[in-house]
């Protein structure tokens, strides 16, 4: 294997609200993610950022200045601010403490309203662009500001979805003129939660989406999870909050406003792929907008019904289209991953488990040994779409397999409540039963599989190989939660709260259900050959608990072995992952038995946003 890679732009351009031509992008430099301008009319890209760590959240307002959230390897920092063709880098929220972002908005007369997370809650601050700003709000958690109206003068902030006070809409001098909550009152029926501002459906989810961008709107934009599926909310100051019934979603949904029109861009996540429609609200039709199958990664409404929208599949690396033709930066050669890429469901007590299977190119006489890739979250899936990982492996000769198990998005609401087993048993279970079907039908060797998981993903290869010790031949854990106890006490309270949400309560409360789904419990049992990537500044998934666990395993004498990064949870450097990557290929190579030949050179790199547990 070579050192070079690629890095995929993941991520749509953010456009100038006034010039359409006018973007700002991030995309690689170097192996890091950085921020970079594209000049559609004159087809010119001008890098903005140069940092040692990577930069990843940017924006441009509709007076043509781009923003960037410079921040160290503990995610804190500030926003600065550059004109869209050069000149000198400013700070842009002058005075205010550094933290980690959590929205930016700015109007088109240079009103900024920012959230920034510290250790003891979220801030909310209020200014002109690059003039001292005014705190406005301050609450304890982690919250997100999700918009402002054209004319400033409110401003959405976001909380947990299931919170009581999900969504938040602030004067710009921080008076609360609406609290709409995630979860509604116990015995509410209909549509008839009273509520601080006034009536709230009954439901148990809710998110904001935004407010409307024509001037004089005062609309704000929002999804309900109604428990059986998903509809479109909006409230204005005079009409209050109304629920469109007659556009329901049967799985998870994201939405945009078309930027002339009282129409939506909805995106919606369904069985591992994609799909979008137009939603008008006045004329109350829904038409679904053509795309190819696969998966939208992002997708966004201009002006005249033009759609900008980022596409991939498993086989092809990811690639911006614009529904009207415009100019898009440009993302990378064509890249198509070998092999066979196909679709499987396992039968199972809750239903069918959806697997995204690839085989190689070149299979060998036997079933090839397999890699179970699981995906973080649990609050997400595995789509139908490029994934560096798979390229290489598959080019390597191994079948993989991507699991939606129980508790991923995008199969509904009572497919991600699903965890009759508890937490991470239930999934475990789901790997367990696709396993033994993959191997049943010949896709697989039976006795040569492998577990590789990020975050979340990683917490649940820990705990496939402590409780099900047989079933796995080798593990891969790149920043796992192996203590649960011990991970929320020094994680962020933004995972503090979803751990709350998951167990129902605290390591105080409940120490017996967090000790019976910490990988820690089981450490003695384990008996494949483990490798465990850890990352010193990770403050999501703290490296003192996983020292702990290696600890445990040394104990015990299990083979492992331990790979620790100078980064934190969410690096923005291609080389790390490289890294990660190229020795996780020697350690499956050293422990599975060889494959056919396949056709790889070099690892293949892709950077995305940062990933939740």
């Amino acid at each position: 294997m070579t050192n070079s890679y690629r890095v995929f732009v993941t991520t749509l351009p953010d456009v100038c609200p006034a010039d359409p031509r006018r973007m700002v992008f991030t995309a690689d430099s170097g192996g890091r993610c950085e921020v970079f301008t594209w000049d559609a009319a004159a087809r010119r890209v001008r890098q903005v950022t140069d940092s040692a760590d990577g930069t990843v959240h940017r924006a441009i307002d509709a007076e043509g200045y781009v923003w960037w959230f410079e921040e160290d390897a503990t995610d804190s920092g500030h926003w600065w601010f550059q004109h869209f063709d050069g000149g000198p880098r400013l700070p842009g929220l002058p005075g205010v403490q550094a933290g980690r972002p959590r929205g930016l908005a700015v109007t088109a007369d240079g009103t900024v309203a920012a959230a920034l997370a510290h250790a003891e809650g979220t801030t909310v601050v209020v200014g002109r662009r690059g003039q001292a700003q005014r705190q406005v709000w301050c609450a304890p958690g982690s919250l997100r500001l999700d918009g402002i109206t054209p004319d400033g003068t409110l401003i959405a902030v976001a909380a947990a979805a299931d919170d009581p006070s999900a969504v938040r809409v602030l004067s710009r001098e921080g008076r609360t003129v609406l609290a709409l909550p995630g979860t509604a009152a116990p015995g509410v029926d209909g549509d008839a939660a009273e509520g601080p501002a006034g009536p709230a459906p009954a439901g148990t989810r809710l998110w904001c989406q935004g407010f409307s961008p024509r001037p004089g709107r005062h609309e704000l934009l929002l999804v309900r999870d109604l428990t059986d599926g998903y509809v479109l909310q909006t409230w204005t100051p005079e009409e209050g909050l109304c629920t469109h019934h007659w556009c329901p979603f049967d799985t998870e949904i994201s939405a945009r406003w078309y930027p002339d029109t009282r129409a939506l861009l909805v995106r919606q996540d369904r069985q591992g792929r994609s799909l979008l429609h137009r939603v008008d609200l006045d004329s109350r039709t829904k038409v679904l907008v053509p795309t190819p199958v696969g998966s939208v990664l992002d997708a966004s409404p201009r002006a005249a019904g033009a759609v900008d929208y980022l596409w991939t599949d498993t086989a092809h690396a990811p690639v911006l289209r614009a529904t009207d033709g415009m100019g898009l930066p440009p993302c990378g050669s064509a890249t198509v991953v070998p092999g066979r890429h196909t679709d499987l469901w396992t039968p199972s007590s809750s239903g069918r488990v959806h697997t995204l299977l690839s085989l190689p190119e070149r299979p060998g006489a036997e079933p090839p040994p397999a890699v179970f890739l699981i995906h973080g979250g649990p609050a997400d899936h595995d789509r139908d779409a490029y994934d560096a990982t798979v390229h290489s492996l598959v080019a390597s000769g191994y079948a993989v397999a991507r699991v939606n198990y129980r508790g991923s998005t995008g199969y509904g609401p009572r497919w991600q409540r699903e965890f009759p087993a508890g937490v991470g048993h239930t999934q475990v279970e789901d790997l367990a039963t696709v396993h033994a079907d993959l191997v049943a039908r010949g896709f697989i060797a039976r006795s040569a599989s492998a577990l590789w998981g990020v975050s979340w993903g990683a917490y649940l290869v820990l705990l496939a190989l402590g409780t099900r010790p047989r079933l796995w031949q080798a593990g891969i854990a790149v920043k796992p939660v192996a203590d649960w106890a011990a991970a929320h006490r020094t994680s962020t309270p933004a995972l503090r709260a979803l751990d709350v949400r998951l167990f129902g309560g605290t390591p105080d409360e409940l120490p017996e259900r967090y000790a019976d789904s910490s990988p820690l419990t089981y450490a003695a049992a384990v008996t494949a050959p483990l490798l465990v990537v850890g990352a010193t500044r990770d403050v999501k998934c703290p490296p003192g608990q996983i020292r702990s666990y290696l600890a445990a395993l040394a104990s015990a004498d299990v083979p492992h072995e331990a790979m620790w990064l100078e980064t934190g949870h969410d690096g923005y450097d291609g080389a790390a992952h490289v890294a990660v990557l190229r020795r996780s290929l020697r350690f499956l190579r050293d422990r599975l038995p060889t494959p056919a030949p396949g056709t790889l050179t070099r690892p293949h790199a892709s950077t995305g946003g940062p990933r939740s547990r």
